[in-house]
């Protein structure tokens, strides 16, 4: 690769210091502990949210069941072309190990199989111009194909030879990337897929963080701070957006899979039992096949309780004879997770 003098505009900040430092403490604490190390069933179920998550940022209607279910290799009813957006991107997901970010042969690679029967011109870089629109407004023109190929190029010598930590050198390559949309149609989902990919290489528990899911929540914000990257003509807000959002998804994660490591088999029982209807501890037994009230009491209901799994929709009244109980968000992460 030739090295040239290229190097994308940001500015170190104090904030990306602090993040970076927070970033770096909170996985050297919990890997010091084996915390952070996570069981296949996670990993997938980790992987299956960033696809969901990631596909639904670019309009994707399929939720994580019927991304499961397509993926467990069910029947699922859906748009065909929704479908296929799922199959292509696990598979490139499942390739994070093989591929080198440093690649751009790899990253051709990953693009054809991310939009495989989904574009024509599926692993190439576009032809023609391209613009972003939002309603009627135009956000963002890329600069014109003729150019791609040299942009790209010194962007991957950028990052080859950049001594920018890892966590900031891979949003920037994300912004740039979205930059200069190199491709007609999976812009977003490669430049979220080789973030992943960048940061994985710096610490593999990393290729299994959801970060997409807090992007999708924040993705007026998201697409908001990219067009004020493009107006300013520097990436230094999205490189602090997306290490805020490493944070939160790693903060949420961390506590998340511990607790969906510690839970029982019991447990995972009940909570299977619920849907969005709230029941009371009566059905949630007739559900379970159990008689012996102290039985179900100790190992089903309050373990699920103490761990903020389920809740009590009269919380004021525990002995209530109208309570019922109802699953949490968390019991739903953990839940999808067994």
């Amino acid at each position: 690769m030739k090295k040239t003098n290229y190097i994308p505009p940001y500015t170190i900040t104090s904030e990306m210091v602090r993040l970076v430092a927070e970033i770096s403490e909170t996985i050297g604490r919990f890997s010091a502990s084996n915390q952070i190390d996570q069981t296949p069933i996670l990993r997938r179920g980790n992987r299956l949210r960033t696809i969901q998550a990631s596909l639904a940022i670019e309009n994707n209607s399929l939720s994580l069941e019927q991304v499961t279910g397509i993926i467990s290799g069910k029947r699922i009813i859906g748009p065909p072309r929704e479908i296929q957006e799922v199959k292509n991107a696990f598979a490139a997901y499942e390739l994070i190990e093989s591929l080198d970010p440093l690649s751009e042969k790899g990253l051709l690679k990953a693009h054809k199989i991310l939009m495989t029967a989904l574009v024509d011109d599926a692993g190439k870089y576009r032809s023609g111009g391209v613009g972003i629109v939002k309603g009627r407004k135009i956000i963002h023109v890329a600069p014109p194909a003729k150019r791609i190929a040299s942009l790209m190029a010194d962007l991957f010598s950028w990052l080859k030879n950049t001594d920018a930590h890892p966590l900031i050198a891979s949003s920037v390559f994300h912004y740039e990337l979205e930059f200069i949309h190199p491709f007609a149609d999976g812009n977003g989902r490669m430049g979220r897929l080789w973030q992943t990919l960048i940061l994985s290489k710096w610490k593999p528990t990393l290729a299994y963080l959801p970060v997409e899911s807090v992007i999708r929540d924040r993705q007026d914000d998201y697409y908001g701070v990219l067009s004020e990257c493009d107006r300013t003509a520097n990436s230094t807000p999205f490189v602090e957006f997306m290490l805020e959002a490493i944070l939160k998804t790693l903060n949420e994660n961390i506590f998340t899979d511990q607790v969906a490591d510690q839970v029982t088999d019991q447990v995972v029982k009940l909570l299977n039992v619920f849907d969005e209807t709230p029941i009371s501890a009566f059905e949630i037994m007739k559900n379970l096949g159990l008689s012996h009230r102290p039985t179900f009491r100790n190992n089903y209901l309050h373990p699920a309780l103490e761990e903020g799994l389920i809740e009590m929709t009269i919380p004021d009244k525990p002995n209530s004879r109208l309570q019922k109980y109802r699953i949490t968000r968390k019991g739903v992460n953990t839940r999808n997770k067994h």
